[in-house]
């Protein structure tokens, strides 16, 4: 089973995927989900993201505001505070590899200014000026789809046909991209597990992964460490790497090109022991 190539330009650099890539995920919080938030620890968020890169990760994904269910908001310029600073020394030392994680246009600007070159909007780029802030920057960008906001998206999630559902709201938001000035070839898209979905979605999503490759974009994905894994397994957070191996495997198999990960040494091993047999199914 040969998985397609996808191409994405991020910076200066001309990425043709063919091995999956790994981002990793450094949470400048105090409430993260998945019980790694580095709060106020500047000096340690950045070890542990070069660390990150020094285990394999391709990106690291840098966030300053929680996006577990229920989370709250946190203000703009305390999500600045906690994420600038992180971001200017990751990409000191690898340009053109640093993602800001933010659903708010003003902390990605200034993270830009500090030198990311990815935007990972888990809000779909709905927030105002969002698309014009990364287009004005020549970023690249991450369109996830979230059903509801961190608060409200686990209360009740309905579709009619999830995988379908999804594809339509991410084929609107790339065309608002490419609207306001964001290159094509600048666009990843990520369905987003775990936000706004039961565990049936979420398994749903991963077995028809592949039919989002009809949009014409390289896939991002985050499994690592979600509830539903603990549902299907009874783990605590703590007690989830396992599953995210899995789950990471599976969808490369059907057809992602980031994952996006806590483990980083792990889940950078585990795919690159996959991808031959993945090529060669």
């Amino acid at each position: 089973m040969s998985i397609s190539t996808s191409v994405l330009r991020v910076g200066s650099r001309t990425i043709r995927f063919g091995p999956p890539m790994v981002m990793g995920v450094v949470n400048a919080t105090t409430d993260s989900f998945s019980g790694d938030g580095l709060g106020e620890d500047m000096r340690r968020a950045v070890k542990t993201g070069l660390d990150m890169f020094a285990a394999g990760a391709g990106f690291v994904d840098v966030g300053g505001e929680s996006t577990r269910p229920g989370a709250n908001t946190v203000p703009t310029d305390e999500e600045i505070r906690r994420t600038t600073e992180i971001v200017r020394k990751l990409a000191g030392r690898h340009p053109g590899r640093v993602s800001i994680d933010t659903m708010k246009a003003e902390v990605a600007r200034e993270a830009l200014k500090a030198g990311a070159s990815v935007v990972n909007d888990v809000n779909g780029l709905r927030g105002e000026g969002m698309a014009e802030v990364i287009a004005e920057h020549d970023a690249s960008v991450i369109i996830m789809h979230m059903q509801g906001t961190p608060r409200t998206m686990q209360k009740s999630p309905k579709y009619g046909d999830v995988v379908a559902d999804i594809s339509t709201f991410l084929e609107d938001r790339i065309a608002v991209a490419e609207k306001a000035g964001i290159s094509a070839d600048k666009i990843m898209i990520d369905p987003g597990i775990g936000f706004g979905k039961n565990l049936d979605h979420n398994i749903e999503i991963l077995t028809r992964l592949r039919e989002l490759r009809s949009l014409g974009k390289a896939i991002a994905i985050g499994v690592s460490r979600k509830s539903f894994i603990g549902k299907i397994t009874g783990s605590p957070i703590d007690g989830r790497l396992g599953g995210s191996l899995a789950a990471a495997v599976l969808a490369v198999a059907n057809g992602a090109n980031v994952i996006r990960a806590h483990d980083v040494p792990e889940t950078a091993q585990a795919l690159q022991v996959a991808w031959p047999i993945i090529q060669n199914g």
